[in-house]
């Protein structure tokens, strides 16, 4: 089974003319007509950071130098980590009419995600260089780390959101679910908040695998470097879900088009 959701992943990425275009047509056609276009989705992050920004950074005591970029680069971040797996759960159900009438490979439908989200994570990045430009880079050495550390991060986004958008074609009350599920993944993981601020549950922090997720791309851009612990939970965590994803998938590839 897992030689089959193998093959599929395999024939999804050689189709990447088609994925790529499918996911840059979505962002287009949800801002057409608008001159400003996908920078709207800037403008308004922007404004939120801003905010928030201020009213935690005074009711935490934060240096704005400081809290401000950690805050962006939290918020961007996340957002599209929480999005591509929000997303990922209804990736199929929204393309089962292409998935009924063409033997396309079904993973492809997963990659149009991320790579949507990453459009948008280029555009919502702005706010983050224009933070850097104005506070200055904390450190130069660290942040070529963050490259890799990306990678690492958004591949683990893509396998939750292939085994979420199996589960929901199958169950349809599991997009609210996982919906929920991030929503509470953001409050209990340091994204607004640094975790030394977890004095007392600072086990939260250490059990949380979001939180070394989120660590992993925000420390080289404030000027830290991700801990070991961090690395070898995420890249664990890279492995055994992508050996979980691709079994699954390969599993009950071909019921997807009964179930959407």
């Amino acid at each position: 089974m897992f030689s089959l959701g193998f093959v599929d992943l395999k024939e999804s990425i050689a189709s990447w003319r088609l994925w790529t275009l499918l996911g840059w047509l979505e962002v287009r056609q949800r801002y057409a007509r608008s001159r400003v276009g996908p920078f709207w989705l800037t403008i308004s992050t922007g404004v939120l950071i801003g905010s928030i920004g201020v009213v935690y950074g005074t009711l935490f005591g934060q240096k704005m130098s400081d809290y401000l970029p950690f805050l962006a680069i939290s918020l961007v971040l996340w957002t599209t980590f929480s999005q591509t797996i929000i997303e990922g759960s209804t990736a199929y159900i929204n393309s089962g009419q292409y998935i009924r009438q063409a033997a396309t490979p079904k993973l492809i439908f997963m990659l149009q995600v991320i790579w949507r989200n990453l459009v948008i994570l280029a555009h919502n990045f702005v706010i983050v260089l224009a933070l850097l430009i104005i506070f200055g880079v904390k450190s130069w050495e660290t942040l070529p780390i963050f490259i890799p550390a990306l990678v690492l991060y958004m591949v683990n986004a893509l396998w939750m959101a292939m085994v979420a958008g199996l589960l929901s074609a199958r169950f349809r009350d599991l997009p609210q679910i996982v919906s929920a599920l991030m929503q509470i993944a953001f409050y209990v993981t340091p994204v607004m908040y640094r975790p030394v601020a977890m004095t007392r549950f600072s086990l939260i922090v250490r059990l949380n695998p979001f939180a070394h997720l989120i660590e992993l791309v925000r420390a080289p851009i404030i000027g830290e470097l991700p801990t070991t612990i961090t690395w070898a939970v995420t890249i664990a965590m890279a492995v055994l879900g992508w050996l979980f994803a691709l079994a699954l998938t390969g599993r009950y590839l071909k019921r997807i088009p009964y179930w959407v």
